[in-house]
């Protein structure tokens, strides 16, 4: 039997943790996945990071594959002795049994100290195969901000994995439906149960991954949940007040602005941002900027003539106190 070396196939420490096993796994796969990587013996690459993750993922298979210990990835090898009394699979001569087999048995099994013969596979002894659940997927989807808010069902064209008992290989292309509920934000990653590779030998399908990039919008920005839009006012609607119409996903809303708002301020309206599950919506909150009317009429201009004659207000007062000096 030849020892393969699921960590350095992973590029991570052997004491590396659950998430770390998880994350690397899921960069190297989007770089070899055969559908998007030109890079040489790419599927190849692909089939054998996925035998690592699936082994490494599994606590009891994880446990058995470290306690044969390290080797040389190539190395020809048996399991010693008390390997074989704790976690022989049952299936037959070592002298036979192929790594990727002997591990799927113990993925099949899923408990820590199960012999993975017991159950591990159809008709032991038989030629059978292991029951192999299939890998998980993950894409990448671009919605509006408007999807985000009242959510939307997205029609996805993927060529998922197919489980095998010697590793995951490219499968067909197929089309997937799965609903992005309300709420959905940026860099959020929505699991879908059972829309992500085939299993094989009864085994059930992987989960999809859907990680949420949202579009860039002509009026909103958006930070979490929360949604922020520029307020644009005239001196005289900030000096004076006034009562705007808002736009918000749900539609407009009156806002009012109260008599000496200032360049800058935030005025929020709780509730206005997009959606979350079983907790508040989040707020849109409207930014405060001033607009010079231009071009100014001459009869305006004199107004404001007037206005700056009678303004006693300085707005560099501050300098005079002590402030930071000039450059």
């Amino acid at each position: 039997m030849q020892y393969q070396d699921y960590y350095a196939s992973l590029g991570v420490a052997r004491t590396a943790d659950a998430a770390t096993i998880k994350k690397a796994y899921q960069k190297l796969a989007r770089r070899f996945h055969p559908d998007v990587s030109k890079e040489k013996d790419a599927e190849e690459t692909f089939k054998r990071v996925a035998e690592a993750y699936r082994t490494l993922k599994d606590p009891a298979a994880r446990a058995a594959y470290d306690a044969l210990g390290e080797r040389k990835a190539g190395q020809e090898f048996k399991p010693e002795a008390d390997w074989r009394d704790h976690f022989s699979a049952g299936n037959g001569s070592f002298d036979e049994a192929d790594f990727a087999d002997l591990f799927a048995a113990f993925r099949q099994a899923g408990r820590s100290g199960a012999r993975a013969g017991q159950g591990g596979r159809a008709g032991s002894g038989d030629g059978g195969q292991y029951a192999v659940p299939g890998d998980d997927a993950e894409v990448e989807i671009e919605l509006s901000v408007e999807d985000a808010f009242r959510g939307r069902e997205v029609t996805l064209e993927l060529r998922l994995s197919q489980a095998h008992h010697a590793g995951s290989q490219p499968g067909s292309r197929l089309t997937v439906r799965a609903r992005v509920p309300a709420g959905a934000t940026e860099g959020q990653r929505l699991r879908v149960p059972g829309k992500g590779g085939i299993g094989s030998g009864g085994g059930r399908r992987g989960d999809l991954y859907l990680h949420i990039h949202l579009l860039p919008h002509p009026l909103y920005r958006v930070a979490g949940h929360d949604l922020y839009i520029d307020l644009p006012l005239t001196p005289w609607e900030a000096v004076l007040g006034a009562s705007l119409s808002i736009p918000t996903p749900a539609g407009p809303v009156r806002l009012k602005v109260a008599p000496g708002t200032a360049a800058g301020q935030q005025l929020r309206l709780p509730g206005r941002g997009l959606p979350r599950h079983r907790k508040s919506p989040g707020d849109l909150y409207a930014l405060v900027q001033l607009v010079v009317p231009s071009p100014v009429s001459e009869p305006a201009r004199l107004l404001f003539m007037q206005l700056a004659a009678l303004n006693t207000t300085d707005p560099r007062a501050a300098w005079k106190l002590g402030g930071p000096a000039a450059a």
